[in-house]
């Protein structure tokens, strides 16, 4: 009996210690939570104030990028025109296009490891030749035309030659050295005197019948060599600063993200199914260009 009259004394004695031990911890966790909360904090109001972007803002951001990122990992094209759209109801134009230009040329370097096989470097090469040659020439016309009717003229073109294609137009060869610089000197020409490089190359990959993974992938580094260029020009007119690069930063993890998802939605459909959505993507695009056009903002 007198043992067992000491015994809950002795479980008390025991257990008080352990007790003690268990409010330490749930107070030092409690501690490190805070304490990571606030450091996230921390880390959140320093991306705010690097990149001079409001909360709301910044998460916009981060959906629209995230989605053209997307969009560009699956078609290979779309994300400029589409990046340009919806970051510049945001953003002023004179920050976004240098910013795009540099997601265009981060997810292009992205793919090219899986697209590395699939391109024709021939091609691209008589493409950059005369895209870079008749640049100057289009910059020329910017300066003699009014820019909405060319837009429009562009945007009606572009629509009826993916008609075309979507209803089964399709080249019996792929072009020669002659026709191929002269896809690329249009697409000087309207880079320059509109800043739109895109459309004669996508029209010329997928009407040619080197097959829809050559055409995509043929693009997307054809978009390497415009893009570089375009980002260096910007750079050296002093219109890349450390906002700029700072916001570029920030959306990088999501323009990752959403480049390889879009690559893995690529890897799974079927050529032609991809072939009839980049044709309508194409298309959206022409219309959507037509009606900015039309309806300046």
């Amino acid at each position: 009996m007198h043992s067992s009259g000491r015994w809950p004394n002795r479980v008390f004695a025991a257990s008080a210690p352990a007790q003690r031990k268990r409010g330490w911890k749930s107070l030092h966790g409690q501690r490190s939570a805070r304490e990571r909360a606030e450091s996230m904090g921390e880390v959140a109001s320093g991306i705010l104030s690097a990149t001079g972007l409001e909360a709301l803002t910044l998460l916009y951001g981060l959906a629209a990028v995230l989605a053209g990122a997307y969009l560009k990992g699956y078609t290979g094209f779309g994300a400029s025109m589409f990046w340009m759209t919806s970051l510049s109801l945001a953003l002023p134009p004179l920050q976004v296009v240098p910013m795009v230009l540099m997601f265009e040329v981060v997810t292009s370097v992205t793919l090219l490891p899986q697209i590395w096989r699939d391109v024709r470097w021939r091609s691209i090469a008589l493409l950059l030749l005369g895209t870079w040659a008749a640049t100057p020439v289009g910059i020329h016309v910017l300066t003699r035309l009014p820019a909405a009717p060319v837009r429009i003229a562009l945007a009606i073109t572009v629509l009826v030659a993916a008609v075309l294609i979507l209803r089964g137009f399709a080249l019996s060869k792929e072009p020669g050295r002659t026709a191929t610089v002269g896809v690329g000197l249009m697409a000087g020409v309207l880079n320059g005197s509109m800043g739109i490089v895109g459309p004669p190359a996508i029209l010329f990959y997928f009407s040619s019948p080197i097959g829809v993974a050559a055409g995509r992938a043929s693009i997307i580094a054809y978009f390497i060599g415009t893009d570089s260029v375009g980002a260096a020009m910007f750079a050296a007119q002093g219109l890349i600063d450390a906002s700029v690069l700072w916001r570029t930063a920030v959306f990088l993890p999501v323009l990752v993200a959403g480049v390889v998802a879009g690559n893995r939605g690529f890897v799974r459909t079927d050529p032609e199914s991809f072939k009839r959505t980049a044709i309508f993507v194409l298309m959206a695009l022409s219309v959507l260009l037509g009606v900015r056009a039309a309806w300046p903002a």
